[in-house]
């Protein structure tokens, strides 16, 4: 009796963890932990489970400009392909730049980023014979352990809630993915340099878009656009912009390669440079 009770939890793993989603589907994890392309979140839920199943990915990104470079590490939970939850922690060394700002050589902004996200309604996958995408909500809090710095150069608070809705559409015989992204924000480039400021202080809405054409299983090509708001008077903030190859080895590692233009950050014109991240999930 013992034995034959035993066996259904042997199986309990197997069905919670089933990786049962297409290859490419969980897309990569973005810059602020939400799953999506690496700058923008999508309406898809992170890692590979199913409705009936839990799936995560972690992930590291590494970004490098000619005058700073920015490091992120994360992790997103999905549950039953209907709820994520997301960490991310951005660290913005400021390099030799810092002390020219009046910062000191080395200077790092740290940015710590929880989010949420919730499937509304849609299946990118299984809605092939609809017009309508998958649509989800989300939101993500940014905690800047900087306040004194962020108050000196404009900005209003060290801490905000960005809102943002995605609608996502995958056509399966084309291989091509599309992404639309609405976000309520006030950040200062993602939140590294405080949020609201002399300009202004109020939530705007961005847009935010990518798309991707899946060469084959295994390998897709892709851009990104997302607005950013330009709320602090010393320093234009510019759109973001990136081209990126995404390499799914397997449902477990996936790499991202990306060409990242920045324009202005703090003072300093022409940011542009090579982004890599390595995501590994279920």
């Amino acid at each position: 009796m013992l034995a034959a009770a035993a066996a259904p939890a042997a199986a309990w793993p197997d069905r919670w963890f089933d990786s049962g989603r297409l290859l490419g589907t969980a897309g990569v994890v973005q810059v602020e932990g939400a799953g999506g392309g690496g700058l923008t979140p999508w309406a898809l839920i992170a890692g590979y489970g199913t409705r009936d199943a839990v799936g995560a990915s972690a992930r590291g990104t590494a970004v490098r400009l000619p005058d700073y470079a920015l490091y992120s590490p994360g992790i997103a939970i999905g549950l039953f392909d209907r709820i994520e939850l997301s960490y991310a922690h951005l660290g913005f060394d400021t390099g030799s730049t810092g002390e020219a700002l009046g910062l000191g050589s080395g200077f790092t902004f740290r940015l710590d980023v929880l989010g949420a996200k919730l499937r509304l309604f849609g299946d990118a996958v299984y809605d092939q014979d609809r017009w309508w995408p998958q649509v989800a909500v989300g939101m993500q809090y940014k905690s800047n352990s900087r306040d004194a710095v962020l108050r000196a150069i404009g900005a209003r608070r060290a801490s905000d809630v960005d809102v943002y809705v995605s609608a996502t559409k995958l056509f399966l015989a084309e291989s091509i993915l599309a992404n639309a992204t609405l976000r309520f924000t006030r950040a200062n480039q993602l939140g590294i340099l405080g949020f609201g400021g002399d300009r202004n202080d109020r939530h705007r809405p961005q847009v935010e878009l990518s798309g991707a054409w899946l060469i084959n299983r295994h390998v897709a090509i892709g851009a990104e656009y997302r607005m950013k708001p330009d709320n602090l008077g010393f320093a234009r903030e510019d759109d973001w912009l990136d081209v990126f190859v995404a390499l799914f080895v397997t449902k477990n590692v996936s790499l991202t390669a990306a060409w990242l233009e920045a324009g202005s950050i703090a003072t300093r014109p022409r940011q542009r440079g090579p982004y890599l991240s390595l995501t590994i999930g279920f």
